[in-house]
């Protein structure tokens, strides 16, 4: 929420910036997965905005059939989806990422997924999921941190340097599970590494018992818009599978992916 008051904070000056719209959507983004439901205290205290006015655009936002209300909790409905779907609808991305990502998963027999960097977080833009090995279900949309997922530091590791240090002043880490690296120089040096090898491997940081390998996706200038990752257990897969086996295929979904970028 914190990008948000910062955009705020430097547009009041702006005399076509229209606050109230801006913290209407930071109601609607009070709401992620860790906090389906949310009482008007919460969504207060979220967003740092008045109760009252917080409870105004909570009403507003459930009578054009955005929120619902359930006693004392609110939750977002599906028709959330229809700000996101216009917005997917024209990106060309997607739709070249899925035909790949169907070949890798038959490959692999595991989940695949696509994302893209959001200011701190990643965000899923194409999926294509054998089993859930999460406690969270994944779906297009859903939100993780950039810095503890394997397709959130093959992002992080080709942005600037000065981009990167936004990211974690914005998003310090935090300490996920017991493997999560919130050491900043740590992460540096694992972002640095991760950028010269051109894959990164995370095992457990985000969830105990997690694994995944992700690597970037470029587009026909070379810029890296997106990242391509399989997720799998650790009780299924060893980090040599990953290393030996999905890997090697990852590569080839990443070469094949990109020519058909660099068609578009």
């Amino acid at each position: 929420m914190s990008s948000e008051r910062t955009v705020v904070a430097e547009q009041r000056s702006d005399p076509d910036f229209v606050q109230s719209l801006a913290r209407g959507l930071a109601v609607i983004r009070a709401f992620d997965a860790e906090h389906p439901e949310l009482a008007l205290s919460d969504v207060a205290r979220r967003t740092e905005m008045p109760p009252a006015a917080a409870r105004r655009f909570l009403r507003t936002l459930e009578t054009l059939g955005y929120v619902r209300a359930r006693g004392r909790l609110f939750a977002l409905t599906p028709k959330v989806l229809e700000l996101g779907f216009s917005y997917l609808s024209a990106l060309s991305l997607p739709e070249t990422l899925q035909p790949h990502l169907e070949r890798l998963s038959r490959a692999v027999e595991e989940s695949v997924s696509a994302a893209v960097l959001a200011d701190t977080e990643i965000v899923y833009v194409a999926r294509v999921p054998t089993r859930r090995i999460m406690t969270v279900g994944i779906t297009i949309g859903t939100r993780f941190p950039a810095y503890a997922t394997s397709m959130g530091r093959v992002l992080l590791a080709s942005a600037s340097e000065q981009t990167i240090a936004a990211v974690l002043a914005e998003d310090p880490p935090r300490a996920l599970t017991e493997r999560t690296i919130v050491d900043e120089d740590e992460l540096l040096a694992e972002l640095h590494r991760v950028r010269a090898q051109g894959w990164a491997l995370v095992d457990g940081e985000l969830e105990t018992g997690l694994r995944s390998v992700a690597v970037p996706v470029r587009n026909r200038d070379g810029a890296v818009v997106a990242a391509v990752n399989v997720s799998t257990s650790a009780t299924r897969d060893s980090l040599d599978t990953l290393r030996d086996h999905h890997l090697p295929l990852l590569l080839e979904a990443q070469a094949a992916i990109e020519a058909d970028l660099r068609l578009l």
